[in-house]
């Protein structure tokens, strides 16, 4: 959530930063809120003021045994009622105001590049070249399909389009990589595991950013008023909600693997295809609490993370920076790791690392102290995929395949797998 003194002090500067994100005209009615707002308190100051001196008065005549004057008092009666509506009236600004404030999005960094579509993110750097086979290399539907480790038709059966069944050797793998991420994760990289629940109060998605503005994109259920998680951002973000947090905790590090839930209702097309963007799908999340004042340098850290995990399963990747306008909702400034699927022909994000600087802390109200006795501050928040699994098995299965069919392990996954390749025969 942006911070009201912010847009005060400096509107036009806000206008402009929500301008290069595709927010056009959003602060004007806010503003007005505001300025309403401002001027009911202004009122109702006044007339408490009026009050108190008129009170004062009275409470010196009837001190000397003298009446006061009834149309006096009968006035009195009328600012109370009139100071009454003001404060009812505020409230409802309050909350009029808090909600057009849910639903503008984090300004961006001053260094990210300015552009409304994708076409204006940036390439930073490519580790490895996508790989040249010596054969016509399948989509990882087809070779999943031939192997008998992914199953779509038994999947749409269960639950609709875009669900799937991972089985055997398949299931192993997704398995074995999560056990591996989250082994380097909590080990090398330093960060503390979690286990959370897949459901959440609203308040919960509110705090994260999620709510109100994708509420078309989860599931909910109606009846307990819980939603299914779209990532583990979302819990993790609400964790040390409403805490103050010592300058000594930060930066805290947290990694969990969760199943994720996601309705995906605008995409179609190619996307539809194998398990590039499904309903529900694992991924390893990682996520940091940190001092403002370090959040730029946590974030690259933070990447350099999730980058060695393509650099461990010897995959090629590419980091972009992205533009104002391809930022996510609760992001200040992101980027986002692809790595090359060959039978699809196309680079497939994995992970987005992003700062949402104090955006998710105002709206989760997760502050820290910077020394004792110092008045507390919003923490700064930073959350990035580390990676997300399908795409991970797709550019597994379509950059180590075989021309034989097969598929060849990734060397740091065969202790995890208990074995090195994928065959047909095998693969059960």
């Amino acid at each position: 959530m942006l911070s009201i003194e912010l847009i005060r002090r400096d509107p036009d500067a806000v206008r402009k930063s929500l301008e290069s994100r595709g927010e056009e005209g959003a602060l004007g009615a806010l503003l007005e809120l505001d300025a309403q707002r401002r001027q009911a308190i202004a009122q109702g100051d006044e007339l408490r003021s009026q009050r108190n001196q008129v009170s004062r008065r009275l409470g010196q005549l009837r001190g000397a045994g003298q009446q006061p004057d009834p149309a006096v008092v009968a006035e009195m009666r009328l600012i109370g009622d009139r100071i009454q509506t003001l404060e009812q009236q505020v409230q409802g600004l309050d909350g009029q105001i808090h909600t057009t404030l849910l639903g503008l999005p984090n300004l961006p960094r001053l260094d990210v590049p300015v552009g409304l579509t994708s076409e204006s993110n940036r390439v930073l750097r490519q580790r490895g070249e996508p790989r040249r086979l010596d054969f016509t290399p399948l989509p990882h539907w087809d070779l999943a399909t031939q192997l008998g480790i992914i199953d779509f038709d038994r999947g749409v059966k269960l639950s609709g389009s875009r669900f799937y069944v991972m089985s055997g050797a398949g299931a192993r793998l997704e398995r074995a990589a999560i056990n591996w991420m989250l082994d380097l994760h909590t080990g090398p990289h330093g960060y503390t595991e979690l286990q959370l629940p897949a459901l959440v109060k609203q308040e919960v998605m509110e705090g994260s950013g999620n709510l109100p503005k994708f509420a078309d994109n989860l599931y909910h259920d109606s009846e307990d008023d819980l939603w299914l998680i779209p990532t583990a951002e979302v819990p993790i973000t609400n964790l040390h909600r409403d805490e103050i947090l010592a300058a000594d905790q930060l930066p805290i590090c947290y990694v969990a693997q969760t199943p994720c839930f996601r309705r995906e209702k605008t995409a179609a097309g190619r996307d539809t295809r194998g398990i590039k963007r499904v309903h529900q799908f694992n991924k390893v999340e990682m996520y940091k609490f940190v001092a403002p004042e370090t959040s730029d340098a946590e974030l690259e850290k933070l990447l350099a993370d999730a980058e060695a995990v393509c650099q461990g399963l010897d995959l090629p990747y590419r980091v972009l920076q992205l533009c104002t306008g391809d930022l996510g909702f609760p992001s200040a400034k992101s980027y986002d790791l692809e790595i090359w699927a060959p039978g699809c022909q196309e680079w497939l994000e994995v992970s987005s690392c992003s700062n949402c600087t104090d955006f998710q802390a105002r709206r989760a109200r997760i502050r820290y102290r910077p020394a004792p006795g110092a008045r507390p501050e919003f923490v700064h928040t930073l959350n990035g995929s580390g990676l997300a699994l399908p795409r991970v098995i797709i550019s597994i299965l379509e950059n180590y395949q075989q021309a034989d069919g097969s598929v060849v392990i990734p060397e740091v996954l065969r202790p995890y797998t208990g074995f090195d390749r994928i065959s047909a025969a095998a693969s059960r």
